[in-house]
């Protein structure tokens, strides 16, 4: 607990220092959380007694929410990424600090950190906005750019045009990767992207599934792992992108797989930790 109500302070004291870097755009996020939906009966009741009334009993509708709190929350905005040297590997005693050198301050650090709050009745933070940060940096994690170069700020400073828009390339991956799939083989609906998602890790990625939800750790979670997927994935993604480059359908088709399984990856990892925080071996049940 020494640990948890240090890291609370070091949150509350902390300047705006750190660079905007969006998440997920809103659609990736609603996915994310729509594909963590078989969780214990326990889980389930514990998820919907803590969320907000405008979320309607849907933990999806919550999980954009610490975006939009980076200006109530300034300390908060460290927290969204764990940026790199570029090494393709994320260390968490190296990478996970803000701005300011202050350690933990970073998107794995704050997935224990929550994690651990909810699981400690005696956490001097509000349940409510735990989970909320939790679900949210969950999907933060496994967007590869969320772990992208320091230099960059994670693709954020590199221009480029995605088709004939001018964007970045963290938008890239944020949003514009998931808006031109939508469009182009979902009919801009997204229920029909996701259940394409849940398709895929049903059947075309059923063999890994079960190495996506395993964790060894009994004492955090493994956001420690993810990162270090994500770093490597981000290193793939600045192949043959320089400032100003025009990025196509050879990029789109190479990103679009890979934001697809991170997206599922998210949503099963996510209703993992949420079983092992609010636990019961109960029949998984959706929500």
């Amino acid at each position: 607990m020494g640990m948890l109500l240090f890291l609370h302070v070091v949150l509350l004291a902390a300047a705006a220092g750190a660079p905007a870097a969006e998440a997920w755009g809103k659609e990736g996020h609603y996915m994310t959380c729509k594909i963590a939906y078989f969780l214990t009966e326990q889980a389930r009741t514990a998820v919907k007694d803590l969320l907000p009334g405008w979320a309607g009993g849907d933990l999806a509708e919550t999980c954009s929410w610490a975006d939009r709190q980076r200006f109530r929350y300034r300390w908060s905005s460290p927290l969204h990424f764990a940026d790199t040297p570029g090494d393709c590997k994320f260390d968490y005693a190296r990478d996970c600090h803000n701005t300011k050198g202050e350690k933990d301050m970073c998107v794995v650090g704050a997935i224990n950190n929550y994690t651990a709050a909810l699981m400690d009745s005696s956490s001097p933070y509000d349940p409510t906005e735990s989970l909320m940060f939790l679900v949210h940096f969950v999907g933060d994690v496994h967007q590869p750019l969320h772990c992208g170069n320091a230099d960059d700020l994670g693709g954020n400073t590199i221009t480029v045009h995605w088709y004939r828009r001018k964007s970045n390339l963290h938008h890239v991956w944020d949003v514009n990767v998931i808006e031109t799939a939508m469009k182009d083989f979902y009919d801009d609906d997204q229920s029909t992207m996701i259940q394409a998602i849940q398709k895929n890790i049903t059947e075309g990625w059923a063999d890994e599934e079960k190495q996506w939800e395993t964790c060894r750790s009994q004492t955090k979670t493994c956001a420690e792992k993810y990162a270090q997927e994500s770093a490597k994935l981000a290193c793939k993604a600045y192949e043959g992108v320089e400032q100003d480059s025009t990025l196509e359908d050879d990029y789109f088709f190479a990103a679009l797989p890979v934001v697809q399984k991170r997206i599922a990856q998210g949503g099963v990892r996510l209703a993992v930790i949420l079983n092992k925080i609010f636990g019961g071996n109960s029949r998984l049940q959706s929500i």
